[in-house]
């Protein structure tokens, strides 16, 4: 017998037992796939949780066909929150200051994964449907948010890396940049030397996704040994879609990249 197709709702986590549904799936993916690690996840019980989760809004698609199953989630943190959390999830890796002297509404990212059977498919394209109705309902200006490549060999980046910085740098007002002490150069070749085709095969498909919706990244790196990955800090600016970007985001169209498992951290 063949599984039943799957059939997707999106909504905000309503109590701790959908919260412990995300922080599953967050486990099988970054701590499982991916090596990450942290002083408050749960080996036994089987969950990657830390301190920011009580303060985020926890965006999950759900499999109906499955009785609900949670296959995706989205962490989302706005200003008010980060307040009452005492920052940003990403201000222990990048100084946020340009955008927090912006005075324009703020949304971070985070978390963004997808169970491994539904990567390829529907569900990224759902989760992105999601997202845009909370940006809009929310009347979110600028989201943001770490974005990670697996693995903490800076060299094996090169490519990648050397591309993101002298292609899709932000704007100097959107401009964060990685804190000291933790700042990783990107352009760690020359951009004659750079390969386009390589070094974009080597980018994660989320970060494709913000890309193409006119998404930029901060200057420099940030190496994440407990989380096994390096990350970047991804910023969009949801003033300065195009109309065409705008369609591909609020009608999913990103997602059609395969849904990379990492995805903003």
């Amino acid at each position: 017998m063949t599984a039943p197709a799957p059939r997707f709702r999106v909504e905000i986590a309503r109590d701790a037992a959908d919260i412990e549904a995300a922080q599953r799936l967050r486990y099988e993916v970054f701590v499982e796939e991916l090596g990450g690690d942290g002083p408050l996840v749960d080996h036994d019980a089987r969950l990657e949780r830390d301190r920011f989760d009580p303060f985020f809004d926890h965006l999950i698609l759900r499999d109906t066909a499955r009785g609900g199953a949670v296959v995706g989630v989205y962490r989302l943190l706005q200003g008010e929150a980060a307040a009452r959390a005492g920052q940003f999830y990403s201000e222990d890796e990048y100084d946020l200051a340009r955008l927090r002297a912006s005075g324009r509404r703020l949304l971070e990212l985070g978390r963004s994964c997808v169970a491994r059977p539904y990567r390829g498919g529907e569900a990224l394209y759902h989760l992105w449907q999601g997202l845009a109705r909370y940006v809009d309902q929310h009347r979110i200006e600028v989201l943001f948010g770490v974005a990670s490549f697996h693995g903490t060999d800076v060299a094996a980046l090169a490519q990648p890396l050397s591309l993101l910085h002298y292609r899709h740098l932000a704007p100097p007002a959107l401009r964060v940049r990685a804190r000291p002490g933790h700042f990783q150069p990107m352009d760690l070749v020359p951009e004659a030397a750079l390969d386009r085709a390589v070094a974009m095969r080597a980018v994660p498909a989320l970060i494709k996704a913000y890309l193409r919706l006119g998404g930029c990244v901060g200057e420099g790196a940030y190496v994440d040994h407990a989380f096994n990955t390096t990350d970047v800090c991804l910023v969009m600016d949801t003033a300065l879609l195009s109309a065409r970007q705008r369609a591909m985001y609020t009608r999913g169209g990103a997602g059609g990249t395969g849904g990379a498992a990492g995805g903003a951290a």
